[in-house]
């Protein structure tokens, strides 16, 4: 179906995302980093207009030495990079150049690497660059992460053709289908449709399909707007997975603490529903906090294209349900400490009702004892 299509200049991407920390003070690692390395960093910019597109706050991208990889029978050299967000994320990227081949052959390369470095391949190149990562951004992180979480993508990219194609004469004369699901056998009807539905295109002669674990980029004016959008949807994807098993967590060791503070009796059940309800609020104000920068981390207004992509991503992605859920638990642990607040404050009544009454006793007493 593709065979008389030639890719002339390519790329395979393959994305690693891990949470390592509560969040992380990028200019003290943009400073490290060029104390290190001698050489200036870059902190994010979309190549649309500022106005349309912008980062809440702009993450921090560092070029990494790059790596020989064999793909399949042949070595390569992988550009590698890594991009850190204010959030507590990294994302390790590598990127292996291809040129010159059938489009068949540029299938096939895409998942050979997919197997060499993908999310089923040995995990010591992905471990040695996150060390390496980590190593640079000790200082700056805040609360490291004992245990990460980690999302991998897929990012088949073409800039030339052997000739110029439109996408819809692209999307006649080649398969995307085993690009995008990694099978070699053909799939049904039902199932091909499925994986292409999320098909978009601004200008004639571009395309981009997306599918929840890789995406095929056409984009011929060399633009990375589009692989951008979808890093930052897959990065608030694993920080809102990081949320959501923290509250998940969170909320059994909370009812088997507010069980304890009801087993105590006097002014220590009252300070213990006041301590606890201090750590509630603590653990509500700095969730609250990181996710609504998780969810500014990019504000796409006026680029309708864009806009389109990253909705697209974000629902692909489960983005929004994941909030919504994450969103409930914390409404969750409000209404507990308003409820401890509240029972605290009575229990301190309480004991100032019967010290009032014991004093008034006293009083009596004494009263009866003079005369």
């Amino acid at each position: 179906m593709g065979a008389e299509v030639g890719v002339r200049a390519a790329a395979v991407v393959v994305q690693r995302y891990f949470d390592i920390a509560w969040s992380i003070d990028l200019a003290q690692v943009e400073a490290a980093w060029t104390a290190q390395a001698g050489a200036g960093s870059l902190r994010g910019r979309l190549a649309a207009p500022a106005k349309a597109v912008a980062f809440g706050v702009p993450p921090l991208a560092l070029a990494l030495a790059p790596l020989r990889l064999r793909i399949g029978a042949r070595e390569v050299e992988a550009g590698v990079s890594a991009r850190l967000y204010e959030f507590g994320a990294v994302v390790l990227a590598i990127r292996v150049p291809v040129a010159d081949v059938a489009w068949d052959a540029f299938v096939e390369t895409v998942l050979a690497v997919d197997a060499a470095i993908g999310v089923a391949a040995p995990r010591a190149i992905w471990d040695g660059l996150l060390a390496q990562v980590r190593a640079l951004a000790a200082p700056a992180l805040l609360r490291p992460a004992d245990t990460m979480l980690e999302e991998d993508y897929l990012l088949a990219i073409v800039h030339a053709f052997d000739a110029p194609l439109g996408a819809t004469e692209l999307q006649a004369r080649v398969d995307l289908a085993p690009l995008l699901s990694g099978e070699r056998r053909r799939l049904s009807e039902g199932a091909r449709r499925d994986l292409l539905r999320r098909s978009f295109s601004y200008y004639d002669d571009d395309l981009v399909v997306l599918t929840w674990d890789r995406a095929f980029i056409y984009e011929p004016r060399g633009d990375s707007d589009v692989a951008e959008v979808l890093e930052v949807a897959n990065a608030q994807l694993l920080e809102f997975r990081y949320y959501d098993e923290l509250l998940d967590a969170e909320l059994p060791r909370m009812y088997d603490l507010i069980e304890q503070a009801r087993g105590a009796t006097g002014l220590y059940a009252a300070r213990r529903f006041a301590r606890l309800a201090g750590r509630l609020y603590t653990l509500v104000a700095e969730v609250t906090e990181l996710t609504e920068k998780v969810d500014n981390a990019l504000q796409v207004t006026e680029d309708v294209y864009l806009a389109r992509v990253y909705a697209a991503a974000l629902d692909l992605f489960r983005v929004p349900k994941l909030g919504l859920a994450v969103d409930r638990k914390l409404a969750i642990i409000r209404d507990t400490y308003a409820a401890l607040y509240e029972e605290a404050s009575s229990r301190r009544a309480e004991l100032l009702e019967v010290a009032i009454v014991l004093l008034i006793l006293v009083e009596i007493g004494l009263a009866l004892l003079r005369h």
